[in-house]
């Protein structure tokens, strides 16, 4: 059975969340979301179907899922807003590097999960990790399970390695989208025409991520296949090993968990 759901911070996130739910079967009624500007309810209304309000306590009222969806330097003063919540609710957090523990002192003993989903949510090919805090039951566990997996697929982790499954798969999209526009331009200079190039990039990368998925060969094997010795694609890997490429991979995913764990660091001193 689905949970009745409220999204609480109606940005690109909670916008992709509430359009997923819909998609996989959720009524437009067992749905609220809570915005802070009237324009934004108005307009996720219209395109959604779904009521919207400015109050963050109405629109959990009589759900049972409360997802958080705002911005982490936001979230103090949603908790703020909302009080102590019953712990009737199950509370779902997508706000990045935010501790359970800290929603936990603010809203009172609730169960409480902390999650990342990635924008590839927005067709429905998210990878979700989620994490539960002090509350969390595992029968809950299956119901936060049955939300997240509306948008792609799910692995539940502990909750101290959430900050490198924000760096990894959080952040991951855009150094995939850095990696297509470095590719297309290289396309473009070597001749190709940019509608070609761009068609090119796009199907290699869904095609190569699809070969990784699904196949139950190791990223290391799947290269090998399409590297052959003194070939091309062996000049332009040594090129990309010489100029730092792996180096510069494990440097970007250890700044964007830094980060997250300084996010998470302030979070908890508010």
């Amino acid at each position: 059975m689905r949970p009745t759901v409220a999204i609480l911070g109606a940005g690109a996130l909670g916008e992709i969340l509430a359009g997923g739910l819909l998609r996989a079967g959720w009524a437009p009624d067992a749905l609220s979301l809570a915005a802070r500007r009237e324009e934004r309810c108005a307009e996720l209304e219209d395109r959604l179907g779904l009521q919207c309000f400015l109050d963050p306590v109405q629109a959990i009222a009589d759900r049972r899922v409360v997802v958080i969806a705002v911005k982490p330097k936001d979230m103090a003063t949603l908790l703020g807003q909302l009080g102590k919540v019953d712990p009737s609710h199950l509370v779902l957090s997508l706000a990045a590097g935010v501790p359970t523990a800290v929603i936990e002192r603010s809203l009172g003993e609730v169960p409480v999960v902390r999650a990342m989903p990635n924008t590839p949510a927005l067709v429905d090919e998210a990878i979700t990790a989620f994490a539960q805090g002090k509350f969390v039951s595992e029968e809950q566990l299956k119901e936060v399970s049955t939300v997240l997996e509306a948008i792609g697929k799910t692995v539940q982790l502990d909750e101290s390695l959430m900050d490198a499954v924000t760096a990894v798969s959080g952040s991951g999209p855009a150094y995939l989208y850095l990696l297509a526009e470095a590719l297309t331009d290289a396309a473009i200079r070597e001749g190709l025409p940019r509608h070609a190039a761009e068609l090119l990039v796009d199907q290699t990368l869904k095609g190569t991520g699809a070969l990784l998925a699904e196949t139950e060969l190791s990223p290391i094997k799947l290269r090998a296949q399409v590297t052959s010795p003194g070939g091309t694609t062996a000049a332009a890997v040594h090129v990309l090993e010489e100029a730092g490429f792996r180096t510069a991979v494990e440097d970007a995913v250890r700044a964007a968990a830094q980060r997250s764990r300084e996010m998470g660091e302030a979070a908890a001193e508010e």
